[in-house]
């Protein structure tokens, strides 16, 4: 091989990788300026959920009906933002407050189970974009895509789309079919408690049942309800 070719590779490798950069980041801006608009269509996590059911046999489907923030509850919104992030309006993606009180308490609770500071808006990054792990690429795409959703769509944006595609049971996605599934009506028709009940099994949702909450849940929903009333909702 020539001494002229052999240079001309890593320049080449260079080429690629900085045109593939540039290609995933104008697709990235893309995406989340469409997503401020259309319903997310389908995400990472119910393709792999598929999948998994596929291999295991469980023949685990999607069942998912986009409605718009208008169509639900102002009191899903309030319980989950009670259960998950309580200072959802005040931060800007990401909460510090938080992630330091976490980082303090997970280093003083070693070989205890770990305390997150994931927020909604994290959450939804995740859940719209990516994939679950822990990586540090992951993490530092979750990072990315959080800002960049809380600069476009805006609180009222993302609540709606969290609202649509978290998963709330095995192959159930968003508030709308899990109101159907476990209540039998409309989200925009859920109750302050049936509300709290499903806010209350988000942590684990293919564990625990809104319909048949155990005494953890009954506990979790009893403070949730009670945290619903203070809960300030956005205006756009």
């Amino acid at each position: 091989m020539s001494e002229k070719k052999t240079k001309s590779w890593p320049r080449r490798i260079f080429k690629w990788a900085a045109n593939t950069f540039l290609v995933l980041f104008v697709g990235s801006i893309v995406a989340v300026v469409l997503y401020k608009f259309i319903p997310v269509p389908i995400t990472p996590l119910m393709v792999i959920r598929t999948i998994e059911g596929a291999i295991d046999g469980r023949g685990v489907g999607i069942d998912k009906d986009w409605v718009s923030y208008d169509e639900i509850s102002p009191h899903f919104f309030r319980a989950v933002i009670s259960a998950e992030d309580a200072r959802f309006l005040r931060h800007g993606g990401i909460d510090w407050r938080a992630v330091d009180a976490a980082k303090k308490y997970n280093e003083a609770h070693k070989g205890k189970r770990l305390h997150g500071a994931s927020t909604i808006t994290m959450q939804t990054a995740k859940n719209t974009f990516l994939w679950n792990g822990r990586n540090y690429i992951r993490k530092g795409l979750e990072v990315y895509f959080t800002y960049l959703i809380e600069a476009v769509w805006g609180k009222k944006r993302i609540l709606e789309v969290y609202a649509n595609i978290v998963e709330m049971g095995d192959g159930v996605y968003g508030v709308e079919a899990a109101s159907q599934k476990y209540f039998g009506k409309p989200a925009k028709n859920l109750t302050k408690i049936q509300a709290a009940r499903i806010a209350a099994v988000l942590p684990n949702p293919r564990r625990w049942s809104p319909a048949k909450p155990t005494r953890y849940i009954q506990r979790r929903v009893r403070f949730i309800s009670g945290r619903q009333n203070s809960i300030a909702l956005p205006k756009d």
